[in-house]
């Protein structure tokens, strides 16, 4: 998606809301920050959605700051800069390899995570009640769903014996997930590829190295730069006969085989909760770090006939959505 069609979603959405919603909040316009590692996605429109669900009207009552680094995550120094000269009221990351950077450039404004795992661990807040400092938002459970990823693998394709992981070293998250996917493999029996790639070349490089390792499915972790290509992936995967598996359904809709994680719209629609609840005085060090309880489970069934996999009824009724 361009970035001048996702505009024209978001700002659609707007358009069509009631005009109820529009009369029940006056005040100061506030400006929020927003930092994506990949691409403009419908997912985003998730925030705007929020929003409205709240009372808030998009120009009235606050306006978006987009910065999409597009997978180059050595852009979110210059967001960061750009967004404190704005004196944006609240930083939202959608990623969490932009929090470094955010943090060299202000202690004071609310950075709301939209996406991170273990900020205790990665020692980005105290604690998830009471997380302290101006940060707050959600933690994903990436890292351990990652494992249920090779389970479901295993589940799909008989005989399986050697799995792709296509991961970002350049992420933050990197060590996080590979470290899961390693341990399921191991407790799974399964020999484990890594596929390392940092941009477009090194992704179509990657795909090379799993045909020339005869691995019998992929693996693509969760990150910006994998979602911006998302189609060519899963175009990759289908070409290469590889049954996939994903962490968000963003990748199944393109064609991949399945996914299953968190809903990246709803993620985002919550972050509004976070922005009401800072832009009425709580202080982001008072709002515990939230968990997604929510898990999709999306299953391509056009692309499993593409590779021959029998997906079984009881998998199929276990699923959130059927793509056709």
């Amino acid at each position: 998606m361009r970035r001048r069609d996702f505009l024209l979603l978001v700002s659609g959405a707007v358009a069509a809301w009631p005009l109820a919603a529009r009369g029940q909040r006056a005040g100061r316009l506030r400006r929020i920050g927003i930092i994506v590692g990949g691409g403009p996605a419908p997912a985003f429109a998730g925030f705007a959605q929020g929003m409205q669900d709240l009372g808030y009207v998009e120009g009235r009552d606050f306006a978006i700051e987009w910065h999409f680094a597009e997978g180059n995550y050595k852009r979110h120094r210059d967001f960061a800069a750009d967004l404190v000269r704005q004196n944006v009221d609240v930083i939202v990351l959608g990623t969490t390899s932009a929090l470094p950077a955010v943090q060299q450039v202000t202690s004071t404004i609310p950075i709301i995570l939209a996406y991170s795992v273990d900020p205790v661990g990665n020692g980005f807040v105290a604690s998830l009640a009471r997380p302290g400092g101006n940060i707050t938002g959600m933690a994903s459970a990436l890292d351990e769903i990652v494992s249920k990823h090779v389970e479901m693998l295993k589940e799909m394709v008989p005989n399986l014996s050697r799995i792709g992981l296509l991961s970002n070293p350049a992420s933050p998250n990197h060590r996080f997930f590979v470290g899961g996917a390693q341990v399921a493999a191991d407790q799974a029996r399964i020999d484990l590829v890594r596929l390392d790639a940092t941009n477009q070349q090194e992704i179509e490089a990657a795909f090379a190295t799993a045909n020339a390792q005869h691995v019998g499915a992929i693996c693509v972790l969760a990150d910006g730069l994998f979602n911006l290509h998302r189609h060519r992936i899963a175009e990759l995967a289908r070409v290469s006969m590889l049954p996939s598996i994903f962490s968000q359904r963003e990748y199944t809709v393109a064609g991949g085989l399945i996914s299953y994680g968190e809903s990246l719209i709803d993620i985002f629609r919550h972050v509004a909760y976070f922005t009401d609840r800072i832009f009425k005085g709580v202080k982001p060090a008072d709002l515990p770090i939230e968990q997604p309880t929510k898990f999709e489970l999306t299953i391509n069934l056009k692309t499993a006939r593409e590779l021959g996999i029998n997906v079984s009824p009881f998998l199929q009724q276990r699923a959130d959505a059927l793509i056709e």
